[in-house]
């Protein structure tokens, strides 16, 4: 299970394919983690879907 919460800051790492407009951008977790077909997963403000939260990395303030 992820360290992830709501409120937390997270930028995409490199183990995804990441698409150049979301590279280096941070956003927002926005859900706590969930699983989705047996991947854990959390949701971002400004992303569509869910996104795996071993693909994100927590950006420190």
């Amino acid at each position: 299970m992820s360290n992830l919460k709501i409120g937390d800051k997270v930028a995409m790492n490199d183990k995804y394919w990441v698409a150049d407009k979301n590279r280096g951008v941070e956003f927002t977790v926005r859900s706590k983690p969930f699983d989705l077909c047996g991947t854990e997963c959390v949701m971002l403000e400004g992303y569509r879907g869910g996104y795996a939260a071993d693909g994100l990395t927590k950006v420190e303030e």
